[in-house]
């Protein structure tokens, strides 16, 4: 192993290292992080790196690993049920975007070949850049993910049908000795010499061959390796699998990702779908990784400081277009407005396999190399500005939406004389309505979301939307004759807002509130209000009630421990709350005294334990662990 390559990788991780953490606290996402880094080191600027052309073929393995776990998430039912975003969206998408850029390539004189050319390169988006943004936005399962989604697939299944028009056009625009010559030095698949239908059989053989042998053999295989219990043994199985298939696809002229894909989905009904992930997790967040900063190190600054001008003409005709053309299609399928700017804030830009394909049309004589140099970095650039437009996206765009809603009016709460009000029916609330209307108990239910309002009555649940931090609501939902105020909001400031409101103006109710923390529970005893329940405290704590019988406890044994638990750490909360907000040193010193107590109590009551008989009437015995 070289000293040149060491050193390369150590620049590498060490750009990484850096400058992904500083992004990811100034909100810019991991994404730009990887891009920056690339710049910096790159040729152009510190020349840490030099040719990355290597380490990019190495890097795309990263886009392959990340559309096999894609491919394991989505069931083919699923992907069944995108069929039609895929052909519908994903066709016109690809074909809408290439019509515009076409048109303005001829209107700038460009020779209809090329100009068709340029327009389908540039109708490619970044799969890397565009799934890795939305999934660290958790809007992979939106609307307008799944969109996103559907044409990235579409796009990738098009490379095909493009890379084969493309010695068609170069005949066209050179005529067929010049394309001949061309195409010999292009990018052919090892089936090229037979004849055309050989190839369709072959291409179709492969496709078939992946699937069946996904889905019959490998989870043999997978079972085999399995049985050796030697974990990096899998993990060896699951990269040669992704690498296998993605080999085969490239042989018979297929997109590698494409093929992994495939594999991904036929797996994603196998019961090692999620060992096969954790297993190329961190390959693939290393490769990617590795790739977003190839694509900055190979950003040719010169030729962008020099054509700067032009560079950001194109790079804003880029993504003008683009995005005015997702932005029309979002609203011809019905995504929403909100969705639609998400699908096109996200989508417009170039992508990876547009530096494939201008290599390949360049090969052909289809692009001139000083256009296809140009429209390199513009095609990066539009890369790196993707997680700004997201972020723009976030910060302005979807908040005016939100204030667009229009305002649903609050119900009118009908007269009566209810003993409860109780604020909050979503998970935590409606539990409490249920159980005090089934035991004959009149129940007021206020909730701020008209959608949950809307559900809960189909089925039957009578509720009220309204804020129930305004007194005048409160007064008609009958809270001078109340006798009790329960408030169920998870907002921990909102919540506050309603009891200091209902202390205030109606300080005969007795409040009972949910606390959503350990801080929540603090502020509400500094309110007067005792009468509260932490959130996930009882269920964690019956599951440890479980948990101690599977270990050995008997029943009365398990619940004792528990109860003690329960008592203690209620009075625990009452305590620090005195010192909340105050000394830091102090809430520690005496948090950690509770600690120190609360294993004394266990421990004399173990003892204690030894003298009684108390599990006679545990007939059953402890659970087997």
């Amino acid at each position: 192993m070289s000293s040149e390559f060491l050193f390369q990788a150590v620049v590498y991780l060490l750009a990484a290292v850096i400058a992904v953490p500083i992004a990811k606290r100034l909100g810019l996402g991991s994404v730009l992080g990887y891009l920056l880094a690339g710049i910096v080191i790159g040729p152009s600027l510190l020349g840490l790196v030099g040719e990355v052309e290597d380490v990019q073929h190495v890097a795309e393995f990263g886009v392959v690993i990340m559309l096999f776990v894609v491919g394991l998430e989505l069931r083919p039912s699923l992907l069944w049920r995108l069929r039609g975003p895929i052909l519908g969206m994903g066709s016109a998408q690809v074909l809408c975007t290439a019509a515009v850029v076409t048109g303005v390539g001829m209107l700038l004189g460009l020779a209809w070949p090329m100009a068709v050319t340029i327009g389908l390169i540039l109708s490619m988006s970044s799969t890397a850049i565009v799934i890795q943004s939305l999934a660290e936005r958790n809007l992979l399962n939106t609307r307008g993910g799944q969109a996103c989604f559907s044409v990235l697939l579409f796009q990738d299944i098009a490379v095909i049908p493009m890379l084969a028009v493309f010695p068609w056009l170069a005949h066209t625009l050179h005529g067929k000795a010049a394309a001949g010559d061309a195409a010999a030095h292009g990018h052919e698949s090892a089936l090229a010499h037979l004849p055309q239908w050989a190839q369709t059989m072959c291409t179709i053989g492969a496709v078939v061959g992946v699937i069946v042998v996904a889905h019959y053999f490998l989870r043999y295989l997978f079972r085999y390796v399995a049985a050796s219990k030697l974990r990096e043994m899998f993990t060896v199985v699951t990269l040669l699998v992704v690498a296998g298939v993605a080999w085969l696809m490239h042989l018979v002229g297929l997109s590698a990702a494409l093929g992994t894909f495939i594999a991904g989905v036929v797996l994603a009904e196998s019961e090692y779908r999620h060992q096969l992930e954790a297993d190329v997790e961190p390959f693939k967040g290393l490769l990617l990784g590795l790739f977003f900063m190839a694509v900055g190190a190979g950003l040719n600054l010169g030729l962008v400081m020099a054509q700067s001008g032009m560079i950001a003409m194109m790079v804003a005709g880029l993504i003008g277009i683009k995005f005015l053309v997702l932005l029309a299609l979002g609203g011809t399928f019905r995504l929403g407005m909100g969705a639609s700017f998400v699908f096109a804030c996200a989508m417009a830009q170039g992508g990876e396999f547009c530096f494939v394909l201008l290599g390949t049309a360049g090969q052909l004589g289809l692009v001139e190399p000083e256009i296809a140099a140009l429209l390199n970095a513009s095609v990066a650039i539009s890369m790196a500005l993707t997680p700004l437009m997201l972020i723009a996206n976030d910060r302005l765009i979807q908040p005016r939406f939100a204030r667009m809603k229009p305002a649903r009016e609050h119900d009118v709460v009908e007269s009566h004389e209810h003993p409860v009000i109780l604020a909050g029916f979503g998970r935590f609330g409606h539990i409490i309505g249920r159980l005090l209307q089934s035991n004959g108990f009149g129940v007021t239910v206020l909730d701020n979301d008209p959608d949950q309002v809307e559900m809960l009555a189909r089925f039957g649940l009578k509720s009220f939307y309204g804020d129930a931090s305004r007194a005048d609501l409160l007064a008609a939902a009958g809270a001078e004759k109340a006798k009790l105020f329960v408030c169920a909001v998870d907002e921990e400031a909102k919540s506050l807002e309603i009891v200091d409101l209902v202390r205030h103006e109606f300080p005969h109710l007795r409040i009972l509130a949910r606390a959503t923390s350990r801080d929540h529970a603090y502020q509400l005893i500094q309110r007067g209000v005792t009468d509260f329940r932490r959130d996930l405290l009882g269920s964690s704590l019956d599951l440890s009630t479980d948990i101690l019988r599977a270990l050995g406890f008997r029943a009365h044994r398990a619940v004792r421990a528990v109860e003690i638990f329960r008592c203690y750490e209620e009075q625990s909360v009452r305590d620090l709350a005195k010192h909340y907000g105050g000394d830091q040193a102090t809430y520690v010193s005496v948090a950690r005294q509770h600690l120190e107590n609360l294993e004394a109590v266990f421990r004399q009551d173990l003892r204690r334990q030894h003298l009684d008989r108390e599990d006679a009437w545990d007939v059953a015995g402890p659970k087997e662990s």
